[in-house]
C-alpha cells in the first residue's frame, strides 16, 4: 500500500517529484513520482550508507543495463537513472498489471491457453536478454508482471552478463531456491538453460498454484531441486512432457527458448484474448487508480515520538489491489531480489488522540436459552450453532433444538443423532454424517435433513470403510460441492475417543456425483483422546487450509492441495490455547494470519513468514474484514491491522481492557466489532474506535449469523443471542 512520504524522504530526485512510497527493503526504497509533464513512474533508490559500497553500486549500475537491455516490450522500460549520484536511482515506467503470483492467488490456476501464450511471450522476453550475453537468474512468478500486452520481466537485481562471475562466491548459490536450477543451486554457472529451467517452474506455477519442488526450507529445497523430479501433477497433460524437458537437471538436455516457444504457441491473436476474463478486469481497474493518489508527507516525530504516524496509509480505496503490482514494478528488496508488493485499500483514519469511552449501559441478550443445559458435548467442547431453514439450529446430545431468529422461541425439535463436529449446513440444509444403513455393517454415508427427516440422494457419498460410530468422525468443511471429512475405522464404541487400532484418513467427496475424490492418511492420536484431529479449516485459492492438532494439544497449520490432498506445507502454531482457533480460520488468496503469542502473516503458497506484530504480545485469533484484521490483545483491546504490511491502523479507546478475553476471535459486523471483556460483550464502533454498547454474556465462544443478523453465544448453560450490526 502507498504511504506518506516521511519527513526527512527527498523532494525530488532527478526531474520526478516524489508522490509516496511503495515501500523499502535493507537496500533502499521505491517511489511513486512524476515528472512535470504528469508521466508517473516507479523510483528506485539505493540507501545512502549502502551507496558508500563500491560492490554495491556495480549491482546497481548493473540492474540498470539490464534492464536497459530488456526493454520496453518485455519489462519496465527505463525512463531515466543516475547510478553514480550520492543517492543512485533508477526510473521506469508504472507498469499496470498484477504480479503472475498475485494473480493465480487472486484468480486460481490459469488455463492452458493463457500458459501457452504466456510462456511463449517469456520466451521471448528472455531470448532478447540471452542474446545479448545476459541472464536473469532469478526468474519467478513476482518477478512477472501480467498486463494486456505480454507479461514484462523485472527485478534484475543479480542478473548479469554470461560467464561473468565476479560478483558472485564461488560455490554459492544465488537467487530464490523454489526456483532455481539445479546448476544454480551449486553455485555453478548459470547461463541461458538455466533460465530455461526457472521459466518451466514459473510455467508449472501458473498452472498450479505451486512451485514444481514444493516448499519448506532452502536447504530442503535445494536438495530437491538437484535431486529428485518436478511434480507436475495438475499439469495439462499436453505440456507435461515439454515441461519435464525444460526441467531436466542436465542443461543440455533442456530447450532452447527459441525451441520451446515453438511448442507452446503458435503466435497467433493479441496477448489480451488468451486471458482469463477475471485477470483482464483486473488489469483494467489499475489504469485508473494510478490518479488517486494525493502527495503527503509526515511531520517529523516529536522529541518523545509518535509512533503511530509512521502507520499512516495514503488516500482513500481506488481499488481492492490498487498499485499492486505497478508498484511492484521496482519494490525491490536487496535479498535475492525479491519483490516487495503493496496494495491499497479503505482503511479508517487512525484517531488523533485517546478518547475517553462513552458512557453506555449494560444492556441483556436478545433471547436466551437454557439455564440448566449443558451445551459441552462429551468432553469434545461447547456445541455450535448452525442456520438453516430460517432457523438457528442446536445441537444437543439427541435432538437439534430450533429456534425463532428473532425472537428465539423454540420450534420443533429435529431428531438427529450427530453432534456438531459431524454437521455442516449446504444450501441451507443441515447433512450429517450418519450410519448407512443400504451399506453393510456400520458404514458411513453424507445425510440430508429436512423437517427432521433423514434422506440420502442417489448421488449421496458413502463411505464403505468408515464406523458411523467412532465419535471423531468429522466434517471439516464444504466447499460448493466438495465435503472434506476425517474418518476412521476400527475398534471404539459410540462414546469413545480414539483407540490405537483405529485408522484415520481425510477425505474430499463430490456431494453432487458421490465420488471420494481423494483419501489421505492422518496421524495416530493417543487413547481415549477427546480432542479431534481439526480444530478449523477453509478452501481459499485452490488451498485446503486447515489447522490440525497433530498431536494432543500441539497444532500445526497444514495447507494442501485441495485438488488432490497433497500437503504444500506444514508448520507449528504457536498458541497457548488451541480451543481458541476453532473460532476459525482467516485467510485470503494471499496470508493465513494467526494468532497467539503475536500476530502474524504465513504466505498461502509456501507457509513462510510474511510478517509479524511486534509488540502485540497475546493476541485472539483474528477476523479477516476488507483488508482489515481485527485481533483483541491482552490488556489493549480490540486493534484493527493492516492485513497486507502487518502495521495497527488504530486500538480500541477505552483504559478497561484488563479482562478483554483472547480465547475466540472477534465477530464484525458493518459498524461494530465485539468481543467479550471480563462478564460484557463489548460492541466497539468500527468508525470511533470506542465502545458503542456492552450487553450481558457469561458466553466463552461467540458465532456470527449473518442470515438472521445476530452473534450466538455459547456458554457451557447456555445459547444467547445478541444483534449484529
Amino acid at each position: 500500500m502507498p504511504t506518506p512520504l516521511t519527513h526527512d524522504d527527498p523532494v525530488a530526485l532527478g526531474p520526478y517529484r516524489l508522490i509516496a512510497r511503495l515501500g523499502g527493503g535493507g537496500m533502499g526504497t521505491v517511489y511513486v513520482a512524476r515528472s512535470s509533464g504528469g508521466r508517473t513512474v516507479a523510483v528506485k533508490t539505493m540507501h545512502a550508507a549502502i551507496a558508500t559500497d563500491p560492490a554495491a553500486r556495480v549491482r546497481f549500475r548493473l540492474e540498470v543495463d539490464a534492464a536497459r537491455v530488456m526493454g520496453g516490450q518485455f519489462g519496465a522500460r527505463v525512463m531515466d537513472a543516475d547510478p553514480l549520484a550520492e543517492t543512485p536511482w533508477l526510473a521506469t515506467e508504472y507498469v499496470l498489471g498484477p504480479g503472475l503470483d498475485e494473480a493465480v492467488e487472486a484468480g486460481g490456476p490459469l488455463p492452458e491457453r493463457s500458459l501457452r501464450a504466456l510462456g511463449a511471450a517469456l520466451c521471448s522476453a528472455l531470448g532478447q536478454l540471452h542474446r545479448s550475453d545476459v541472464v536473469h537468474r532469478d526468474l519467478k512468478p513476482s518477478n512477472i508482471l501480467v498486463t494486456a500486452y505480454g507479461p514484462k520481466v523485472i527485478d534484475f537485481g543479480i542478473a548479469r552478463a554470461i560467464g561473468d562471475d565476479r560478483l558472485t562466491r564461488a560455490g554459492s548459490a544465488v537467487g530464490t531456491p523454489a526456483f532455481m536450477s539445479p546448476e544454480q543451486a551449486t553455485g555453478q554457472e548459470h547461463d541461458p538453460a538455466g533460465d530455461v529451467f526457472a521459466l518451466a517452474g514459473v510455467l508449472v506455477y501458473a498452472a498450479t498454484g505451486r512451485a514444481p519442488f514444493g516448499h519448506g526450507r532452502a536447504a530442503d529445497l535445494l536438495y530437491r531441486v538437484r535431486y529428485t523430479e518436478a511434480d507436475l501433477s495438475g499439469v495439462p497433460a499436453a505440456l507435461v512432457p515439454l515441461l519435464a524437458r525444460c526441467l531436466a537437471k542436465e542443461p543440455r538436455e533442456r530447450p532452447t527458448t527459441a525451441e520451446l516457444a515453438s511448442h507452446l504457441h503458435a503466435g497467433d491473436g493479441e496477448f489480451a484474448d488468451h486471458l482469463p476474463d477475471r485477470l483482464l478486469a483486473d488489469i483494467g481497474r489499475l489504469a485508473a487508480d494510478v490518479w488517486r493518489l494525493v502527495p503527503q508527507r509526515l511531520p517529523a516525530p516529536s522529541a518523545e515520538g509518535d509512533p503511530s504516524a509512521a502507520a499512516a496509509p495514503l488516500g482513500r480505496r481506488p481499488s481492492r489491489r490498487a498499485f499492486l503490482a505497478a508498484g511492484g514494478a521496482l519494490a525491490v528488496t536487496a535479498s535475492a531480489g525479491a519483490t516487495a508488493w503493496w496494495c491499497q485499500r479503505r482503511v479508517a483514519p487512525a484517531p488523533a488522540a485517546k478518547k475517553a469511552p462513552r458512557q453506555t449501559r449494560n444492556l441483556d441478550p436478545l433471547w436466551r436459552y437454557g439455564e440448566y443445559t449443558d451445551l459441552t458435548m462429551y468432553g469434545w467442547g461447547l456445541t455450535v450453532p448452525y442456520h438453516a431453514y430460517g432457523s438457528v439450529l442446536l445441537p444437543l446430545s439427541g435432538p437439534v433444538k430450533r429456534f425463532d431468529p428473532s425472537t428465539g422461541r423454540p420450534q420443533r425439535d429435529a431428531v438427529i443423532s450427530g453432534t456438531w463436529w459431524q454437521m455442516a449446513v449446504r444450501n441451507d440444509r443441515l447433512c450429517s454424517l450418519e450410519r448407512d444403513y443400504s451399506g453393510h455393517g456400520q458404514s458411513t454415508a453424507v445425510v440430508t435433513w429436512k423437517d427432521g427427516q433423514r434422506y440420502l440422494e442417489p448421488t449421496s457419498l458413502r463411505f464403505a470403510d468408515a464406523d458411523s460410530r467412532l465419535q471423531p468422525n468429522q466434517i471439516l468443511s464444504v466447499a460448493g460441492d466438495i465435503m472434506y471429512v476425517a474418518l476412521g475405522s476400527g475398534k471404539g464404541g459410540s462414546r469413545t475417543g480414539f483407540e490405537p487400532s483405529q485408522v484415520w484418513t481425510l477425505r474430499a467427496g463430490d456431494l453432487r456425483t458421490g465420488r471420494t475424490l481423494w483419501k489421505k492418511s492422518l496421524p495416530k492420536r493417543p487413547a481415549a483422546s477427546t480432542r479431534l484431529h481439526f480444530l478449523a479449516a477453509k478452501v481459499v485459492g485452490g488451498r485446503l487450509v486447515t489447522l490440525q492438532e497433530v498431536a494432543d494439544r500441539k497444532v500445526h497449520a497444514v495447507v494442501r492441495d485441495a485438488a488432490g490432498g497433497a500437503v504444500l506445507w506444514d508448520t507449528p502454531c504457536d498458541v497457548g490455547d488451541p480451543d481458541s482457533l476453532r473460532s476459525g480460520i482467516a485467510a485470503d488468496g494471499r496470508y493465513l494470519y494467526l494468532g497467539g503469542a503475536r500476530l502474524r502473516a504465513l504466505r498461502l503458497s509456501d507457509g513462510a513468514q510474511a510478517w509479524a506484530l511486534e509488540g502485540a504480545e497475546d493476541c485472539s485469533p483474528p477476523t479477516l474484514r476488507e483488508g482489515v484484521l481485527y485481533t483483541v490483545r491482552k490488556g489493549a483491546g480490540l486493534t484493527a491491522v493492516d492485513a497486507r504490511r502487518g502495521r495497527i491502523l488504530w486500538t480500541e479507546a477505552t483504559a478497561e481492557a484488563d479482562q478483554a478475553y483472547t480465547g475466540w476471535r472477534p465477530a464484525v459486523g458493518t459498524g461494530h466489532a465485539y468481543y467479550r471483556n471480563g462478564m460484557q460483550l463489548r460492541a466497539v464502533s468500527l468508525s470511533g474506535h470506542d465502545t458503542a454498547l456492552t450487553y450481558k454474556t457469561a458466553a466463552e465462544q461467540f458465532h456470527v449469523d449473518a442470515q438472521a443478523g445476530l452473534i450466538l453465544g455459547v456458554a457451557p448453560d447456555g445459547l444467547s443471542a445478541y444483534p449484529l450490526e
